[in-house]
């Protein structure tokens, strides 16, 4: 090594953590990312101090977190320490059935040189796990076609949630759409059906995420003191009366389940999403039982340049619905992409800064608390309760409220009231009227 040169002189790698790669081991970041790095090669530049994390020395154990910033040696470096005497592993392609076949290149909804864009369908996961023997990762080979490499997901999406997923075809392109999503330039765009109708129209979700004790990591939950930011925007499309909602949603952090929890939070859940909305998920009338989001469009800047624009058709269940609360997709597609609402990566680290020296500050306040010994009144006994006026901090309503909600439910800015009421039957919503119509 050079003294006095820089990294970029030496060829070192700089890679932007995503947030669908936030909490993970750092030997997985490089199983998902890097492949053709070995375990073996990480582990050497963990020891020799070559790999760093926002310039600290780290292991692959590691846990890393969405913003943060990898160096990695540069490739020249693996070939080095491989071992030549060694054979080198070549992954079998795996023999899929015709089905298998079928199923995976029916998916295909955009193609290029550096990637795929699939309509994934609900019920089939991303990738495997626990007694998942099917799964997209698990059907890329029917997509190699002559390529060398094998194609390697980008994002993922929930098992029940259908729509765009975007495919690397190269191992370029896979690093340039990591850092693309972990940098917030590429925008996902997602439809739902939400119960009832959000009194905001046009609102913006901050609510921290964080996993539910208990549930193994299955299960998330809004936590204000230990949570990872999440940011999403929703507006509201079309509504039919106060029965249920037809939303687009736009994720600008990617903590797990994020908008199924926000919109649970906000007292709208997603239309077949028990695990959130519990029985009141489910809506009568014939109306689908199945979860109803669905990964709309996905744009992204393209490694060749230009930019992949894409969108993806309903499922059958998800279009059905529609039709039968009288709503017409063209209605969601004539919304315009707002490209300035995405917040940058300075920007999420110094609200995440923010918060959690908020936090430090309120838990200091408490311990400070404890050691008070409070006068006693006459005739009071010990440890009974203290009357008279109560704390501050409640509920925050009226006028001089920060947000379009009252502070004791959750979170959601914005200024345009949805329209109630309207004419038109249960099921068939009527002409808007009065304040907050568009």
């Amino acid at each position: 090594m050079t003294a006095g040169k820089s990294d970029s002189d030496m060829g070192f790698r700089e890679f932007n953590v995503g947030f669908d790669d936030d909490g993970i081991r750092l030997d997985r970041w490089f199983k998902r990312h890097l492949p053709e790095t070995s375990y073996t090669t990480v582990a050497m530049w963990a020891r020799t101090g070559q790999l760093r994390v926002d310039g600290a020395r780290a292991t692959p154990g590691d846990r890393i977190a969405a913003g943060q910033m990898l160096r990695v040696p540069p490739p020249e470096a693996d070939k080095a320490t491989a071992d030549v005497d060694k054979p080198k592993r070549v992954r079998e392609r795996v023999i899929l059935s015709d089905e298998e076949t079928e199923l995976a290149q029916g998916m295909v909804i955009h193609k290029d040189f550096q990637a795929f864009v699939l309509n994934k369908p609900p019920g089939l996961a991303t990738q495997g796990g626990t007694k998942t023997t099917q799964h997209v990762d698990g059907l890329l080979d029917a997509l190699q076609y002559d390529n060398e490499g094998r194609p390697k997901l980008v994002h993922r999406l929930d098992k029940d949630t259908s729509g765009a997923l975007l495919v690397a075809r190269t191992s370029r392109a896979a690093a340039f759409f990591a850092k693309a999503f972990s940098g917030r330039t590429a925008r996902k765009v997602y439809w739902a059906l939400v119960v009832d109708v959000p009194s905001i129209e046009d609102g913006m979700i901050e609510l921290p995420i964080a996993k539910q004790p208990g549930t193994g990591g299955e299960k998330m939950h809004v936590d204000e003191a230990e949570g990872a930011p999440a940011r999403t925007r929703y507006r509201v499309i079309e509504h039919a009366g106060n029965r249920a909602a037809w939303v687009e949603l736009q994720p600008f952090t990617g903590r797990t389940h994020q908008l199924r929890v926000h919109m649970a939070a906000i007292g709208h859940p997603i239309v077949g999403d028990g695990k959130y909305g519990g029985a009141a998920a489910f809506l009568t009338g014939g109306i689908s039982r199945k979860m109803h989001l669905h990964a709309r469009r996905i744009k992204v800047d393209h490694p060749d340049g230009g930019s992949i624009d894409v969108t993806a058709e309903l499922p059958t269940h998800f279009a059905e619905s529609l039709k039968q609360l009288g709503f017409e997709e063209k209605l969601g597609d004539d919304l315009v992409l707002d490209e300035k609402t995405a917040p940058t990566r300075e920007q999420m680290k110094s609200r995440a800064k923010a918060h959690a020296k908020s936090v430090r500050k309120e838990r200091k306040g408490e311990r400070r608390g404890r050691g008070v010994v409070e006068e006693k009144k006459p005739g009071a006994k010990p440890g009974a309760p203290r009357t008279g006026a109560p704390k501050t901090g409640g509920p925050r309503t009226g006028a001089g409220s920060k947000f379009g909600a009252p502070r004791s439910g959750p979170r959601v800015e914005g200024a345009k009231p949805a329209g109630r009421g309207r004419p038109g039957g249960a099921g068939k919503p009527g002409p808007r009227s009065g304040p907050g119509t568009r």
